[in-house]
Order: C-alpha cells, then sequence, then structure tokens
C-alpha cells in the first residue's frame, strides 16, 4: 500500500514517500509494525512541521507521527461516519482488524460513497439478439464510447466503495476474466463464478460463498443507467425491506379520452390520459439472509425469489430510476446506448 511506512522508517524516508505520490494521492501516510499493526499517522504538514520545531531528517517517523487517529472496524462504520469525516477534513480512514492490523485504507477525497454492500454482476448471457457482434466477443465486453458495457457497471460499483465483486460468467467468460483480472487496478477484488448450465437470472448466486456484508446487490452486466446505488442503498436500508427492485417507468398515453364507467353509466371521463408503470430494470438488493434460503446450484429467477418473498411474508420495495436505462438486449438500443454516451461526452 503506497500510504503505509514501517515503524523503522526515518523522517526523511517518510518525506522520500510522499514525494512518490501523484497529485492523484492523498498525502497521508500511516505507520506499521512488522505485524501490520497501525500505530500512527502522519501528513506532509506533520513532517514540515518537525523540522520546523529543531527535528533532523535521520529521526524516527514516530517522531512526527499522531498516534491518535480515526480507524473503523466495518463498513458500516465508515458509511455512517463518512459524511461528519468529510466535515473534518478527514481525507483517509484505516480498516483495522480485531488486533489492530491493517485490512485497507478508504479514501474519502476519490470515491462517492462507502456503501456496506457485496456486489455481485451477471454476465453469462450469449447476447443472441445482437449477432453476429457477439459471436467473438461476450455481450458485455461490447464497445460503448470508450468502455467496454461493463466497465460502467463496474466502476459505478468500485465509486460506492464497493470492493468485493463477483462476476458470473458462461458464455466467452475467459474473456471477462482477462480483460478485468482480479480488480486490483480499479481498487476492487474481482472473482468469477462459472455457470457450468443455466441457472437463470439468479441461480448463480447461491455458488458464491464469499460474501462480507449483509446486504447483496446483484445487476445485469449489459445495463447503461444512471442509477444512484447511494440512493438505491438508503432506501432500501429505511424501507427495512428484505429485497428491493429498482424500476424503469414505463409511460403509456392514450390518444382518446378514457371514461369510467359502473355498469352502464359513465363516472368521470379524463381526456388523454398517460398512465405510468413501473418495469423491472435488473437490478437488486437482497438481504444475504434470504439469498441463503435458496438451493445451491438450482435453476431460480429474480421473479422466483420476488414472489417467494411476498408469499412468505417478506417486505419487497421498489425504487424508481431517475435519469436514463437501457437493457442493451438489440443493435436498437445498443445504438440508443452510443447516442447517450455521444451526448454525454460533447456536454461533459
Amino acid at each position: 500500500m503506497k500510504n503505509v511506512i514501517s515503524v523503522q522508517a526515518s523522517i526523511l524516508e517518510g518525506l522520500q514517500q510522499l514525494c512518490r505520490l501523484t497529485e492523484q494521492d492523498t498525502f497521508t501516510l500511516f505507520v506499521i509494525d512488522s505485524e501490520q499493526k497501525v500505530l500512527g499517522s502522519l501528513t506532509d504538514g506533520d513532517l514540515r512541521r518537525h523540522l520546523a520545531s529543531g527535528g533532523s531528517l535521520g529521526d524516527s517517523i514516530t517522531k512526527a507521527m499522531h498516534d491518535r487517529f480515526y480507524y473503523v472496524r466495518t463498513e458500516q462504520e465508515l458509511f455512517e461516519a463518512a459524511q461528519q469525516l468529510r466535515q473534518d477534513k478527514i481525507q483517509l480512514v484505516p480498516k483495522l482488524d480485531a488486533e489492530g492490523r491493517l485490512v485497507r485504507v478508504y479514501d474519502l477525497v476519490h470515491l462517492k460513497a462507502y456503501l456496506p454492500v457485496d456486489a455481485v454482476i451477471m454476465a453469462g448471457g450469449r447476447g443472441e439478439r445482437l449477432r453476429p457482434l457477439t459471436d467473438t466477443t461476450p455481450k458485455p465486453l461490447l464497445p460503448l464510447g470508450n468502455k467496454a458495457i461493463m466497465e460502467y457497471n463496474v466502476d459505478k460499483i468500485a465509486s460506492m466503495g464497493i470492493d468485493n465483486i463477483t462476476v458470473c460468467i458462461r458464455y466467452l467468460g475467459e474473456q471477462i476474466k482477462d480483460f478485468f483480472g482480479d480488480g486490483s487496478s480499479r481498487g476492487v477484488r474481482m472473482r468469477y463464478i462459472t455457470e457450468e448450465q443455466p441457472l437463470g437470472t439468479l441461480g448463480a448466486v447461491t455458488l458464491i460463498h464469499h460474501f462480507e456484508h449483509d446486504v447483496v446487490l446483484v445487476m445485469n452486466s449489459d445495463l447503461f443507467t444512471s442509477i444512484n446505488l447511494e440512493d438505491f442503498y438508503l432506501h432500501f436500508i429505511k424501507s427495512g425491506a428484505d429485497m428491493s427492485v429498482a424500476a424503469t417507468p414505463y409511460n403509456i398515453s392514450v390518444p382518446y379520452a378514457v371514461m369510467q364507467t359502473q355498469e352502464d353509466k359513465v363516472l368521470a371521463f379524463e381526456e388523454k390520459p398517460t398512465y405510468t408503470y413501473y418495469s423491472n430494470a435488473g437490478i437488486y438488493l437482497i438481504r444475504r439472509s434470504l439469498l441463503e434460503t435458496l438451493t445451491r446450484g438450482e435453476r431460480y429467477d429474480t421473479t422466483d425469489l420476488m414472489e417467494r418473498t411476498l408469499q412468505q411474508g417478506g417486505k419487497l420495495t421498489y425504487f424508481p430510476i431517475v435519469g436514463y436505462w437501457l437493457d442493451i438486449g438489440t443493435p436498437e438500443e445498443y445504438q440508443k446506448a452510443k447516442d447517450i454516451i455521444r451526448y454525454l461526452n460533447h456536454t461533459s
């Protein structure tokens, strides 16, 4: 980790390490011992102040560090405290285990949020309607602007501080693995589950046993959307839902006056009304305990889990997407996504 320095380092070595950071980095170091336990933190300002007060470059780094610093044990702690931390101008926050060892460092400057969520991206489909484009390239890797389709979703998830991502693959899945690798270049951990046989839109999730949080985000890989995942999560938690479905509005305009009737009587009429319905957008937040009720390796669709949740008295909610949403399944939808990207790039 570039923001970590050994307790055995000198002030000079601390300055040298800070000089190796780039303008995109935060100039804070965490001092660790041989067991990876965090002993303190320091900034470039701390080092300069030490030298200005008569210290020397050969002094131990501990002479300038602060042994009282803010840290968290869980992502939930960070999620709850993130707003206050930003107000206090705290830029980096270490996550420590029960023994005080460093697990990871959270950057409050460059990421939008930190959601205590695991993510699953469903990327096993063949993309039949986009042939011949998908004959040799999996649909999630088709180009959209200067990225692949799935990159937008991976980057959106990563921007929320969600770093445990599992990708469920099947058709040309090795290309997806090769493209994203272990995710380290994007600051996340990416693992892969291969469907040996089609398991529906949710069944592959039953093969995953490395979830770290109580809530799981499941989404299709071929979506192009402006959904705000932080708002989606906040809505899910506030509602106390077991499962929540992101929904996209679908408007139907009737070109005639619509009558409200009872038997043969007209009670009222509305001139050329528009009705709004909400459709499943292929993005879900699900309690892990609910997923654990599913049988490993069996075929499931998300609609099966939705129906089961309702039948068993669970709470199922929906979250309307504000902005754009496209399921890139046809050449026409693919072209629409390209047009949106061209417009966004032109106006940014």
